[in-house]
C-alpha cells in the first residue's frame, strides 16, 4: 500500500480542524445559557415545597431507619430561606420535625403514610395527631396518606373512616393528597376532607404534555377543581417538573424544562391566589429503584444540597460544558494520535469524524452513567460499555491510520476480536430494545452507548457470527417499530434511539455479508 501522499495532509489537517470546530459547537450548544424570569423576587418567599429527611445514600426502605437531626436541622435553615412551609409525606423519625420547623420560622404540612399495613398505619396516625396538637401553632393542616388509593393499597371507603377519625382529633385542617384523576373517581372522599390536596404533574400524565402546554393543562385541571368542588378549597399538593431522566412523548427532562415550568407555575399561582407545594426540595437518589432515573431528579437542590438555580438566575443544561469539552476533544486526540496518519483519501473522515463522534458520544454515556446507575449491576453493565466504546474507538482508530510499527499487529489482534465487539455491541442493542419494548415507562434511550459500534462497524465492515448476529438483528428490526409507536415521532430521544438500532442493524447486516470470523 503507498504510504500517505503529500497532498493529503492538508486535507487531513484541515478536516482536524474541523471536526474540532464541529465538537466545540456541539458542547456550547449544549451548555448554552438560557435568562428567564426568577421565581419571585429575591427577598420574596415561595409558599411551601415537599420535604424528605434522606442523606444522598440513604432511603426509607433501610430499617433501621436512621435520620440524623443534624441534616433535618441544616435542611431547614437552607429551606427556610426560600420558602414558608415545608409538607412531610411520614412521621416515621420525624417526631423531631415540628420543633426544627418552629425554630428555622416554617410552617408544616404534616403528613402520615398510610398503608396496607394497618398496624403502621394506626401508628403514624397516633404519632400525627400526637404531633398536630402538641404543635398546633405551626402546623397548618396534616396530611392523612399519600397516593393511598393511586397504589391501591385501601379502599375509598376504609381511607375516610381513617381520615374522619384523624378529623374527629386534631385541632388544625385535615385534607388528603392524590393524583387529581383519583380524585374524580373518588369524590366520596371529598366531604371526608377540609381542603382537597390535589397532584398535577404534567411529565407523569398518561398523556405527557410538553413544558410549553404544561401549564395550560394546570391551569385547565384547576379550575375544573376550582368548579366541581367548591366551596371546598384547593391545594395543589404537588407540582413539579424532572431535570433528567428519559423523554416522555414531548415532555422532556432537564434543568430548563424544570426551571421554566416552577417559574412559570409560581407566577401563575400568585396570579390566580392559588394555595401551592412544590415538589421537591432535594434530589432523592433512592426514588431511581421504583422510577427509573427521572425520580431522582425532582428537587430544586441536587442530593448534596447544592442549588440547581431551578428559582432564580440564568440556567444550562450543561454547566461544565468546557470540562467535557476538554475531556471529549483530549480522549479525541489520543485516538487520532494512536491511529497515526491516515493512508487514503477515504480514511479521513472515517479517523476524524466518527472519532469524534465516538469521544462526544462515550462523554455524555459517563453522564447517563453517573445519573442512571441505580445499583452494582446497573453500574459494571454501563461501565463494561463504555469500555466497548473505547475499545472500538482504538479499532476504528487504527483501520483508518497509518500501519507503521506496533499499530499493525495491533490492528490484526483487534481485526480478529471485532466478530465479538460486533455480538456484544449487537447483544447490548437487542437487550435494550426489549427492554423499551416490554418495559418502556422508567428505562432511559441508550443512543449514546452504542452510537459508535454502530456507526463505526456500519461503515467499516467486520465479519460476524451468522446464528447469533442473525438473531440479534431479527430483534433489533422487530423492536423499532413497536418503541416507536409506543413512545410517538415527537419523543426526540426514542426517534434516536430507533435510528441508531437501525445503523446497528446495518452493521450486523454488513457483517453477516463479509466472510465468517474464524
Amino acid at each position: 500500500m503507498r504510504p500517505f501522499s503529500p497532498p493529503l495532509r492538508p486535507l487531513y489537517f484541515v478536516t482536524c480542524i474541523f471536526t474540532s470546530l464541529l465538537m466545540a459547537c456541539f458542547w456550547h450548544m449544549s451548555g448554552r445559557t438560557v435568562q428567564m424570569p426568577d421565581a419571585l423576587p429575591a427577598q420574596a418567599k415561595l409558599q411551601c415545597v415537599s420535604y424528605s429527611p434522606f442523606d444522598k445514600h440513604q432511603s426509607p426502605f433501610e430499617q433501621p431507619l436512621a435520620l440524623r437531626p443534624e441534616r433535618m436541622d441544616a435542611d431547614l435553615a437552607l429551606l427556610a430561606e426560600r420558602f414558608d412551609c415545608i409538607r412531610t409525606y411520614s412521621t416515621s423519625g420525624l417526631e423531631g420535625i415540628p420543633e426544627l420547623a418552629r425554630k428555622h420560622g416554617l410552617k408544616l404540612l404534616m403528613g402520615a403514610w398510610v398503608s396496607a399495613d394497618r398496624q403502621q398505619t394506626r401508628q403514624e396516625l397516633d404519632t400525627l395527631v400526637r404531633l398536630a396538637n402538641a404543635n398546633s401553632d405551626i402546623v397548618q393542616a396534616v396530611i392523612v396518606g399519600n397516593e393511598t388509593l393511586l397504589r391501591r393499597e385501601v379502599t375509598a371507603s376504609h381511607l375516610a373512616d381513617l381520615i374522619a377519625q384523624v378529623r374527629q382529633a386534631v385541632t388544625v385542617p385535615v385534607t388528603y393528597a392524590d393524583v387529581w384523576e383519583f380524585w374524580l373517581k373518588h369524590p366520596e372522599i371529598a366531604p371526608a376532607v377540609d381542603f382537597l390536596t390535589i397532584h398535577l404533574l404534567p411529565y407523569w400524565e398518561d398523556e405527557p404534555s410538553a413544558i410549553e402546554d404544561a401549564l395550560h393543562e394546570v391551569e385547565q385541571v384547576r379550575r375544573v377543581f376550582g368548579n366541581a368542588f367548591a366551596p371546598k378549597d384547593i391545594l395543589i399538593g404537588e407540582t413539579g417538573w424532572p431535570s433528567a431522566g428519559r423523554q416522555r412523548e414531548s415532555a422532556v427532562a432537564d434543568r430548563i424544562n424544570q426551571a421554566a415550568f416552577i417559574r412559570g407555575f409560581v407566577q401563575l399561582a400568585n396570579a390566580n391566589g392559588w394555595r401551592y407545594n412544590l415538589i421537591e426540595a432535594f434530589d432523592q437518589p433512592w426514588k431511581r429503584a421504583s422510577e427509573g432515573t427521572v425520580g431522582g431528579y425532582w428537587g430544586l437542590y441536587d442530593a448534596d444540597r447544592q442549588d440547581k438555580g431551578i428559582l432564580h438566575g440564568p440556567l444550562s443544561n450543561q454547566p461544565l460544558w468546557p470540562l467535557w469539552l476538554a475531556g471529549s476533544l483530549g480522549l479525541w486526540l489520543l485516538a487520532l494520535a494512536l491511529g497515526g496518519m491516515p493512508r487514503r483519501l477515504r480514511d479521513i473522515p472515517a479517523h476524524c469524524l466518527i472519532g469524534a463522534v465516538g469521544a462526544i458520544s462515550l462523554a455524555l454515556w459517563l453522564q447517563a452513567l453517573m445519573q442512571d446507575s441505580r445499583n452494582q449491576a446497573e453500574l459494571a453493565w454501563a461501565l463494561a460499555l463504555a469500555a466497548l466504546n473505547l475499545v472500538v474507538l482504538l479499532h476504528t482508530s487504527l483501520a483508518h491510520g497509518s500501519r507503521q510499527a506496533w499499530r499493525t499487529p495491533a490492528l490484526a489482534w483487534l481485526d480478529a476480536q471485532a466478530p465479538r465487539l460486533l455480538l456484544a455491541s449487537g447483544f447490548a442493542g437487542a437487550v435494550m430494545t426489549l427492554g423499551l419494548v416490554f418495559d418502556a415507562r422508567y428505562r432511559g434511550f441508550p443512543s449514546t452507548a452504542l452510537l459508535l459500534p454502530a456507526l463505526a462497524y456500519a461503515y467499516r465492515a467486520v465479519p460476524a457470527y451468522p446464528r447469533q448476529s442473525s438473531l440479534l438483528l431479527a430483534l433489533l428490526c422487530a423492536g423499532i417499530t413497536p418503541q416507536l409507536y409506543q413512545e410517538g415521532l415527537a419523543n426526540h430521544q426514542a426517534v434516536a434511539w430507533a435510528l441508531v438500532s437501525l445503523l446497528l442493524a446495518l452493521a450486523l447486516w454488513r457483517g453477516l455479508r463479509a466472510r465468517e470470523p474464524s
